[in-house]
């Protein structure tokens, strides 16, 4: 994200944003930030490595 024009690096970054606010964090009422990170931890565990992506091919992002 460090050239010009390279709008397409921000729509990733927002996208991943914003699938983890509207599925782990707006769910979820953490009482602390511990329980915060535990959760949030927890969903990038499941994302990269149970959750097929359709733009990689219906692969996890560890696989790729």
């Amino acid at each position: 994200m460090d050239g010009k024009g390279r709008w397409v690096d921000n729509v990733f970054t927002e996208r991943l944003w914003r699938s983890l606010k509207q599925n782990e964090v707006y769910r979820n009422a953490y009482v602390s930030p511990l329980d915060a990170l535990r959760g949030i931890s927890a969903y990038f565990r499941k994302y990269n490595s149970y959750d097929p992506h359709q733009s990689l091919g219906y692969k996890t992002p560890d696989e790729v």
